[in-house]
């Protein structure tokens, strides 16, 4: 597989006002809308503590070579997401505390590594949200195999990622989706949280749920057209 380097141009900043709406949103209320672009809910966050929000810059390495990942960290952007496509591999781990300081450095927002991580303590102080399935004391090495990619579309738990797109992650999982298909759910996903106080409200006060949200009356109107006669 041959090195493929796609790091000029790298691509462009995202739509600022975009960004606001979704640092706004209750993330899993997006779940209400989108159905693709959910990651594998065993890669869960391992470090850090504060939302997830940023561009993806795409990262491919091998099983057992970091060279690419050592190179990328050093052109990261503020607000960028580093994710980290290792070849399936889930036995070497090709981030940890020198990693992560270096993107911390740089202002990265976070990253995503499709594999495992290591020096887990050192991961918790710096503080960087970082998502991995596990951890491991094994870890990759500088090998600088001619082998990889920068900015080239990757598979990060089971969802296909490019340059670009943005992610999103909290302590239940994470999202990541093109810009416009967020754009084009989140105004609903706000209007939602907005009214899921009164609902909650509602519910604590006794309602029923279902004649709150109108699923009683689908299920009356379901058996209803099931009993009428032929």
């Amino acid at each position: 597989m041959p090195i493929t380097l796609h790091d000029l141009p790298a691509p462009g900043p995202a739509d600022a006002a975009l960004l606001a709406r979704l640092e706004r949103v209750d993330f899993p209320t997006l779940g209400h809308y989108l159905e693709e672009g959910f990651c594998d809910p065993r890669l869960h966050r391992i470090a850090g503590e504060r939302r997830l929000l940023g561009r993806a810059v795409t990262v491919r390495i091998t099983a057992t070579d970091s060279t690419m990942l050592h190179h990328a960290a050093g052109l990261v952007r503020p607000g960028d997401v580093v994710v980290v496509d290792c070849g399936g591999d889930r036995r070497h781990a090709p981030f940890g505390e020198v990693v992560a300081n270096a993107l911390a450095a740089r202002g990265a927002a976070g990253a995503v590594v499709d594999g495992v991580c290591t020096d887990i303590g050192a991961l918790r102080a710096v503080g960087l949200p970082v998502y991995a399935y596990g951890l491991s004391m094994l870890t990759t090495k500088l090998h600088g195999i001619a082998d990889g990619g920068l900015n080239t579309p990757v598979s990060c738990g089971g969802v296909s990622v490019r340059a670009g797109d943005l992610v999103l992650g909290d302590e239940n999982g994470l999202l990541i989706a093109p810009a416009r298909r967020l754009a084009a759910v989140v105004d609903e996903a706000l209007a939602d949280d907005a009214e899921e106080p009164a609902l909650v409200a509602e519910v604590r006060r006794g309602s029923p749920l279902g004649t709150l949200t109108g699923a009683t009356a689908s299920v009356e109107a379901a058996v209803a057209a099931a009993s009428a006669p032929a």
